[in-house]
């Protein structure tokens, strides 16, 4: 499978199955279309005829006629030198030949493997260290830090024992994950320090190494919050709307009062005393700021250079919800940020999209590309009570509720509906050019969208692959702008 698409001034070609990227010139690029054009008839009439190929179409000669109505097309152009085309059509076909375009997809039958052979084991917890927060949230799918039950925080003991559950069920891998999150986990700082400080005691004893993560909304951010930050968690994620009047009018307190004046100095000195790294400013846009660029500009005129945007995810009748009418906004929006983020390098000011991060010689194995996200199964939530959910967007959907720290899982099919969810698993996610860098996307989104975990929230899908045509641009610019310093 190919996927061909202009932007920034770059003719970009990604062989979807080999993860090549090629940046090409217009005759290469439409020699290319032509051929790919061939082949997806082709794969129709195959699956017409129950895959078995039913030779209704000559390949061979259909290609072997692309160079001259290439010819034709540019007849009259310096570009339809008929040499010139005979010499990109002959750098194709070994392009083809070498796998790196047209490559064919072979790894659905590994699809649920790494799954498998990490079966049972975890890796990372979600600690929801307070089910209250200190902000009403009108967009919060948290239900304002309540997930749609009682308010409460957790204990040290229910804490302790979440940790000992992990390290129990951790197998051999080293490196464990903990999410502080919320609510507002700042609400129960004293037992976030205390387990952090067992957590400590037993590392060497048990062989692990924990990796500490704390999300906060910044109203309880002191320095005592900022030396523990510094000194014990490997990442802070900030929350932040960008544009005070957005920020204000979501990211309130129960008298109705904004938070911005409050948290941004706060904000600032922490990123400061953190060096600058190891942090993610994380806002939300919706309905009301779909136009969210606006949003990240303030966020780098305040300094901050480490930068996440998230769509709102709410339901239907959620004013908050974006529309189909927003859609083609926040998709320009994409875009005018991959050009922002290019004439910032230029000017020695670079700074960091969380979407927009892409390793064009690296990234994921394909395993964990097809697999998909681990959530109820490598991650889960824990609640202050102890309960296990695949993840924190579950939390409160009792049908989802995967057992406790105490017992260990005990809703098996549940689990099990997790574990086979990978990107094969989707009937739309098959031929879809970006299965392997989305990996079927979020179940919790999916989920919420459409009622199944192995749905598609086509939306989000639309987001998404506009993402990564902007960071693959974006890492390509990036490209070009090192070898050019060399």
């Amino acid at each position: 499978m190919i996927h061909q698409y202009k932007l920034g001034g770059y003719n970009i070609v990604l062989d979807v199955c080999s993860g090549a990227l090629h940046v090409v010139d217009d005759i290469t690029y439409d020699i290319i279309a032509s051929m790919n054009e061939i082949y997806e008839h082709q794969a129709k009439l195959d699956a017409q005829n129950d895959g078995k190929s039913c030779g209704m179409i000559d390949i061979e000669t259909l290609i072997g006629r692309i160079p001259s109505e290439i010819e034709k097309k540019y007849a009259g152009t310096k570009a339809g030198d008929r040499k010139e085309i005979d010499e990109c059509f002959e750098q194709v076909l070994e392009l083809k030949k070498a796998g790196k375009l047209f490559t064919p997809d072979t790894y659905e039958p590994m699809a649920g493997e790494l799954k498998a052979k990490t079966s049972g084991v975890v890796k990372a917890l979600c600690l929801h260290i307070a089910h209250t927060c200190n902000l009403n949230c009108s967009y919060c799918f948290a239900s304002q830090g309540k997930y749609h039950g009682e308010r409460a925080v957790m204990s040290f003991e229910v804490g302790k024992r979440a940790l000992d559950f992990l390290v129990e069920n951790s197998g051999t891998r080293r490196n464990l994950e903990v999410d502080f999150f919320g609510g507002e986990p700042l609400m129960n700082f004293q037992v976030v320090k205390d387990l952090v400080a067992y957590a400590r005691s037993i590392e060497k004893e048990k062989g692990k190494n924990f990796r500490f993560t704390l999300t906060t909304n910044g109203v309880l951010v002191d320095d005592d919050v900022i030396d523990f930050a510094n000194r014990e968690c490997s990442n802070v994620v900030l929350s932040l709307d960008g544009r005070k009047e957005i920020h204000d009018r979501f990211r309130v307190d129960y008298a109705g009062n904004g938070s911005w004046e409050k948290i941004v100095p706060k904000f600032r000195k922490f990123v400061e005393a953190r060096g600058g790294k190891n942090y993610y400013m994380r806002g939300t846009f919706t309905h009301a700021n779909p136009d969210f660029l606006e949003d990240i500009k303030v966020m780098l005129d305040l300094g901050f250079s480490e930068l996440s945007m998230e769509p709102v995810v709410c339901a239907e009748d959620d004013p908050s919800r974006l529309t189909e009418e927003d859609l083609p906004i926040v998709l320009d929006q994409y875009e005018k940020l991959a050009e922002l983020m290019i004439e910032r390098d230029k000017e020695g000011k670079p700074f960091t999209f969380y979407h927009y991060m892409i390793d064009l010689k690296g990234g994921p194995c394909i395993y964990k590309r097809i697999s998909g996200c681990g959530s109820g199964t490598e991650y889960m939530a824990v609640t202050p009570w102890g309960d296990l959910y695949p993840c924190h967007q579950f939390v409160g959907e009792e049908k989802f509720l995967l057992g406790n720290i105490y017992d260990g899982v005990k809703n098996h099919k549940i689990q099990d509906d997790f574990a086979s969810c990978n990107v094969y698993a989707r009937q739309e996610c098959r031929n879809c050019w970006a299965r392997l860098y989305c990996s079927g996307g979020c179940a919790a989104n999916a989920y919420h969208a459409t009622g199944s975990v192995r749905g598609v929230y086509k939306y989000g899908c639309e987001l998404f692959k506009k993402r990564i045509e902007c960071a693959l641009m974006v890492a390509i610019h990036r490209e070009f702008a090192d070898s050019d310093e060399e």
